[in-house]
């Protein structure tokens, strides 16, 4: 995977891995996932517009949940997990009924 597009703190990325046990090298999967879900933080109050991409990491077979925003034509990530929250979520909008 090609990272031209995407960018990010190494320091933050490492602290991400120990915390979270995901690279932000990983994280770059979810945006591969064609039923991935874009969705603004509202909880974010910086003058940056800030986002959450759901989506699934085909490698280990899980729903990750990536915070990241756009800055000069780049995605910053900033944090990534796998967590229950983007999963709902996730699951709740690619269902099929």
């Amino acid at each position: 995977m090609s990272e031209a597009n995407f960018e990010w703190d190494e320091a933050k990325n490492l602290e991400n891995l120990e915390k979270h046990g995901v690279s932000f090298y990983e994280a770059q999967h979810a945006f591969l996932d064609p039923n991935r879900l874009i969705a603004e933080d509202l909880a974010h109050s910086q003058e940056e517009k800030r986002y959450f991409c759901i989506g699934r990491d085909e490698s280990r077979e899980g729903i990750l949940t990536v915070r990241f925003t756009y800055r000069s034509n780049h995605i910053r990530i900033f944090g990534a997990g796998y967590w229950r929250k983007g999963k709902k979520v996730y699951e709740q909008a690619n269902s099929v009924h």
